[in-house]
């Protein structure tokens, strides 16, 4: 039997530079979505980048805000191995998000899905959407792939959609699905298709909402592929091929090159890493928690109440830290921050310049000693990523400022407590999420070409 063509698209790794924010709510995490580039190396006026780093730590802020939960997955083994390459969209598709090819379909029908690994769900636009993106924009035409099958009500994946299925007409009609993501709210009926990332084999029935209704902007273009824990996330559709294992690494935001790679499966992962036990939260099962015991600023250990590095709170499931490639800077709680800012500050030796972007570490001098900033886990001694200059300073080329890419997290509300390590000190690292085995990995490798 030959194998179905099948349509190419490029998915979209979602979190980078999102600015100039409009709320975006998924089902487990809330993004900021814009149509204009945090780019502090442009030459812009130093107002301009201020504006952008000011917007982009405004969305952090409320992409972490909204933490929600989502159900669990099972365990599965397999030895499947992909290499999918990946790029910074910034370059290539004017698009703060990087990206990679991949296929849908039988027909050929060029699309861009964001991917979200904070979130379970994922949701196409559909041809004859109501107030998807304009028709310049590409949609997905179900009726042109001759592999596409509705989900029908009764079935298992329409008792696993985020919400409650709507089934009025009972259990042989289509599943149907509401949900609010930022501002937007939208329709949607399940379906399954052959998908396949580059270098990936295809998933031949792999479910996904096919958006019929859209109020709002919010509403990333052409769709979103959650990466999370849950039952209809990518990694558990494909469980079977790829044992619950991925890793990526993340080339610079000012790359244009498809120099990075998201590795599917457990074959290909690097031998050599550092892990550190993969925890699961209850009450955000979806999110990739960690036990961070401690930071060193310049090779010196920072003094910080245990309390406040401590796993997330059982009964509430509030605290801890969290993996998310998804928010820019890493946001540290209040205490753990001022912690590590003070330190910083006094490493550096170098007078601190005004706030600029939300940030309150900044330099406006010329041949600034930055120190190393490490991140310890749970695991050992060898459990710790040190992080270099790149991913820890935010450089300005017009005017000279750099700033301690970091901020202060909630010291309120369901996020009280919250650390999250973000896409920004990621770059050119190989991060490992191994849900089979239960850990998390850290290694550096240079990606950006």
């Amino acid at each position: 039997m030959s194998i179905p063509r099948l349509s190419t698209f490029l998915v979209v790794l979602l979190p980078t530079f999102w600015t100039a924010a409009v709320s975006v709510r998924s089902s487990t995490l809330l993004l900021a979505r814009s149509h204009s580039l945090l780019s502090p190396n442009t030459g812009a006026p130093l107002t301009v980048w201020a504006a952008s780093l000011t917007a982009q730590s405004a969305a952090d802020v409320t992409r972490v805000a909204t933490l929600t939960a989502a159900k669990a997955k099972t365990k599965s083994k397999s030895k499947g191995r992909s290499f999918v390459p990946i790029a910074p969209g910034r370059q290539i598709l004017s698009i703060p998000n990087y990206v990679a090819r991949a296929r849908l379909g039988t027909s050929p029908q060029t699309l861009l899905v964001a991917i979200d690994p904070s979130n379970d769900a994922a949701w196409i636009p559909c041809s004859a959407c109501v107030g998807c993106a304009p028709k310049s924009s590409p949609s997905f035409a179900p009726t042109d792939s001759s592999t596409y099958r509705p989900v029908r009500c009764g079935s298992p994946q329409c008792a696993q959609v985020p919400g409650a299925a709507s089934c009025p007409g009972g259990a042989g009609a289509s599943c149907a699905f509401n949900l609010s993501y930022g501002s937007s709210t939208f329709q949607a009926v399940l379906g399954q298709d052959v998908l396949a990332l580059e270098g990936a084999g295809a998933a031949s029935s792999y479910t996904f909402g096919c958006l019929r209704v859209v109020t709002g902007r919010s509403v990333p273009p052409q769709g979103l592929l959650g990466f999370g824990r849950g039952p209809l996330s990518f990694l558990s559709q494909t469980k079977d091929t790829y044992g619950l294992v991925f890793s990526y690494c993340l080339p610079s935001y000012k790359s244009s090159n498809f120099s990075g790679t998201l590795r599917l499966g457990p074959a290909g992962q690097p031998k050599r890493i550092k892990t550190t036990p993969l925890l699961y939260n209850p009450h955000r099962p979806t999110l990739y928690y960690v036990d961070m015991v401690g930071i060193h600023v310049g090779g010196r250990a920072v003094a910080v109440p245990a309390s406040a590095l401590a796993s997330f709170d059982p009964a509430t499931g509030t605290g801890g830290t969290i993996v998310d490639a998804g928010t820019m800077f890493t946001r540290l709680s209040p205490p753990v921050y001022a912690a590590v800012r003070d330190a910083f500050r006094r490493k550096a030796r170098a007078p601190v310049s005004a706030p600029l972007g939300g940030f309150d570490t900044c330099y406006n001098v010329t041949g600034l000693r930055v120190p190393s900033v490490t991140f310890a886990f749970a695991g050992g001694a060898g459990a710790a990523v040190t992080l270099p200059e790149e991913n820890v300073m935010i450089h300005s080329s017009s005017g000279g400022v750099t700033c301690l890419a970091m901020a202060s997290g909630s010291s309120e509300g369901v996020n009280a407590g919250l650390n999250v390590l973000a896409s920004m000190q990621q770059q050119n690292h190989r991060v490992l999420f191994d849900v089979a085995n239960g850990r998390v990995g850290f290694s550096r490798e240079l990606c950006t070409a």
